[in-house]
């Protein structure tokens, strides 16, 4: 860790500590609409830049936080190389550390690995102003209970993330998208039987009336599963899944609120009210709907997954699915172990901590 670097956000958190003053975590500030509104003094993370190592040929990089992802990808795009989980950025200036304190991850992820996945240790800032560090920079330092992966998804609620190693991957020599029409419950079976089988798939979605499937791999093999797989042509492939990842598709464009559902992909239909689109090959569904948010979690828990809002104001505040019993007590353990005097994020994830 850069000890001059990391400097003064130690001595911002040893001051925000005495007297207890809470911080709300900013890089570029392009993830600010996700979540709850934390109140609290700006902590600025965005100058804490640059890419401490980059190892081609170990497919990892390790960066400060605050590096920006178009950064880092156009260095791996000239080796040839992605990060796997295709995280969205919703802004010019989004950062690594923000990408991972929401755990992000785009239409690659059910079959490249998630955020969390791609995450192989990090240094992170805690509400002491203490400096640690978790796993490493290789998969097999990451034995146990992996500690690094815990800020993964924490929207910044148990430390600053300073730095981080990520798993990369080969960009894939083409890619390929093709279309099927079909009715959603059609679409649901259908993607959860490729998914089922040998097909390279890199996203499976579903717009309401369309299938789109992207095929990835070698020329010679993703023509060869091309002519097995069938489907349209999509010459607008790679626009389709930049947007979906974006949100830029029209199907975004809602002044109604937009629900973000993580399920099991085989579960049916949800009786919810309002318009769907299904990413993921039907894992990740998303959903605006004026109804209730108590609804939304209630039809989310019955069908075994969880909602979080992703857009908008709910009717009654909330946002994340509601914690309960033992889950409550963990997450709440967690803080104070990292955070002890509450000093990051407030209110971000839950009012409670």
């Amino acid at each position: 860790m850069d000890a001059d670097l990391s400097e003064s956000l130690c001595e911002a958190v040893l001051r925000a500590g005495n007297p207890e003053t809470p911080l709300m975590i900013v890089g570029s500030g392009s993830k600010a609409f996700y979540g709850r509104k934390a109140a609290a003094s700006v902590l600025e993370t965005a100058g804490h830049t640059g890419i401490l190592r980059y190892e081609p040929t170990e497919l990892v990089m390790t960066a400060r936080c605050g590096t920006r992802l178009s950064e880092i990808e156009s260095v791996l795009a000239e080796r040839g190389q992605i990060l796997p989980f295709e995280p969205p950025h919703f802004g010019e200036g989004a950062t690594l550390g923000g990408t991972l304190a929401c755990g992000f991850s785009g239409p690659r992820r059910p079959y490249a690995g998630s955020a969390r996945d791609c995450l192989l240790g990090c240094g992170i800032l805690n509400g002491k102003g203490e400096i640690l560090s978790f796993g490493g920079e290789v998969m097999k330092n990451v034995a146990g209970f992996d500690v690094s992966r815990l800020m993964v998804g924490a929207m910044g609620t148990l430390g600053v993330l300073l730095e981080a190693s990520i798993k990369l991957a080969p960009k894939p020599e083409r890619e390929l998208t093709v279309c099927f029409e079909r009715t959603v419950e059609d679409a649901l079976n259908d993607m959860n039987r490729w998914c089922s089988e040998p097909w390279p798939l890199s996203g499976l979605a579903h717009d309401g009336t369309r299938v789109y499937a992207r095929l990835s791999g070698s020329e010679r093999a993703v023509d060869a599963v091309h002519r097995k797989f069938g489907g349209e042509v999509c010459e607008e492939g790679d626009a389709f899944w930049e947007d979906l990842r974006e949100q830029r598709h029209e199907f975004f464009s809602t002044e109604s609120p937009l629900w973000r559902i993580s399920l099991a992909p085989a579960t049916p239909v949800l009786n919810l009210p309002g318009t769907w689109f299904y990413d993921w090959g039907g894992a990740l569904r998303w959903l605006k709907t004026d109804a209730s948010a108590e609804t939304v979690f209630r039809a989310a828990e019955a069908a075994g997954g969880h909602a979080a809002l992703f857009r908008g104001r709910s009717d009654d505040g909330r946002v994340f699915q509601p914690l309960t019993g033992g889950l409550k007590s963990l997450h709440a353990n967690l803080k104070r172990a990292f955070d002890p005097k509450g000093l990051f994020n407030p209110g971000r994830l839950y009012e409670d901590f």
